[in-house]
């Protein structure tokens, strides 16, 4: 979830193109990798790591601390709170459940989840899932501003919030507008996207991915916490801008909108899978690539987004997810080709700034991501 979940793609990638020209990173030896060191350096950020790939040729590294107290560098063996890339993972399960005919995209909420969506001017019947998954439907997030309050303000980290009860607040108030009138980010649509593979799989959705997209590629160090508010084995350490400790937070209110753990490697191994059609039938994978524009810099697909990225000789357009959470900031994005890739974790997001509309961000990682994609 990327924070309160107030940060649509163009919101979103407004934060990261801001105050960041294009063409910044370049540098004497590798640029990527002194855009990185810059922004731990000079950016506020306490940890970066990177993975990059041009062509076939790949290199990982790390810079800064993944632990400000003990001064642990750190590493691409680190974990993170990976927040809104974990859309991708569950968007990728139910378009294979769609490629199997266990269900299609045009089915309405009302049919796969009778009685859930109920609330002062919802159309449940006219919700697809389609809708849910490229942000379409007008389902919107908590609007009460003390949804986080057992977290921020009374400080009560481990506090669970079932995703059953954040639908149920989502929906206290009216829609964002009628559904596939407009875009705007929703959370709560992933929520119900969850509850929509438990209920055609008769299984835990976490199950659903380890077996469909874990297990197959082998990436065994990517997990799906449920209430836990612990990350485990090596790690960064998330802040806000404050330097306040932030790692040690309940994803229970994420669920399948955001609460995966991974490591660089592993996120890139599945995004690169994923881009590059090895996970999805031709019919589904035109679904996840079926854009609909969202504000100035992008568009959304289903569970991926598009960033027009600004470069010397122009606009780029490149695929992927980011991601942001309580202490965590994440990028994994690729060129449309396919060629160039990079997955950037950072340790540095401010959830009370987001709550509050203020800037969440020391500064930009835009100058790393030029430097990796242009």
């Amino acid at each position: 979830m990327r924070g309160s979940g107030k940060l649509a793609a163009g919101a979103l990638a407004g934060v990261l193109l801001a105050g960041a020209p294009a063409g910044t990173a370049a540098a004497a030896g590798d640029p990527v990798r002194a855009a990185v060191g810059h922004l731990v350096a000079e950016g506020g950020f306490p940890g970066a790591v990177a993975w990059v790939r041009n062509g076939e040729a790949v290199s990982r590294f790390g810079a800064g601390y993944a632990n400000r107290v003990t001064r642990e560098a750190a590493g691409p063996h680190h974990r993170f709170r990976t927040a809104s890339n974990t859309k991708a993972f569950v968007a990728t399960v139910v378009l294979r459940l769609a490629g199997e005919g266990a269900l299609s995209l045009d089915d309405p909420i009302e049919r796969r989840l009778p009685g859930v969506v109920r609330g002062p001017g919802y159309e449940p019947e006219k919700i697809t899932l389609r809708m849910l998954l490229n942000h379409t439907s007008g389902v919107h997030d908590p609007l009460d501003p003390h949804f986080f309050d057992p977290y921020l303000v009374e400080g009560n980290r481990a506090y669970v919030y079932p995703p059953s009860e954040v639908i149920r607040r989502s929906l206290l108030d009216s829609p964002s507008f009628s559904p596939g009138t407009d875009v705007e980010y929703s959370n709560t649509g992933y929520l119900l996207l969850g509850k929509v593979i438990e209920q055609v799989t008769r299984n835990d959705v976490r199950e659903e991915i380890q077996r469909r997209i874990l297990d197959p590629l082998g990436l065994d160090r990517t997990y799906f916490p449920l209430r836990s508010p612990f990350l485990r084995g090596p790690h960064l350490h998330g802040y806000d801008l404050s330097g306040q400790e932030m790692t040690v937070f309940s994803p229970s209110y994420d669920w399948t909108a955001g609460a995966m753990i991974s490591t660089v490697d592993d996120l890139a191994t599945f995004h690169r899978a994923l881009l590059a059609g090895r996970l999805l039938k031709p019919a589904q994978q035109a679904e996840l690539e079926r854009l609909v524009p969202s504000g100035e810099f992008g568009a959304y697909g289903a569970g991926v987004e598009t960033i027009d990225l600004p470069c010397p000789g122009g606009p780029k357009t490149v695929w992927g997810n980011t991601g942001a959470g309580p202490g965590f900031y994440s990028v994994s994005m690729s060129t449309e080709d396919g060629s160039k890739q990079i997955v950037l974790a950072l340790n540095v997001y401010d959830l009370a700034k987001d709550v509050a509309h203020e800037a969440p961000l020391p500064s930009s990682p835009l100058p790393a991501i030029a430097a990796a994609l242009c």
